[in-house]
């Protein structure tokens, strides 16, 4: 589930293992994340 919310996700133009790594370290992009 995790993985395809970072896919989905589309304001960062990284790769999905960079948008795992910043969401663990950017709490307000985990919540943009998780709320996409």
């Amino acid at each position: 589930i995790a993985l395809n919310l970072l896919a989905k996700e589309s304001s960062v133009k990284v790769g999905k293992k960079a948008k795992r790594l910043k969401a663990g370290w950017d709490n307000d992009y985990l919540l943009k994340v998780l709320a996409a």
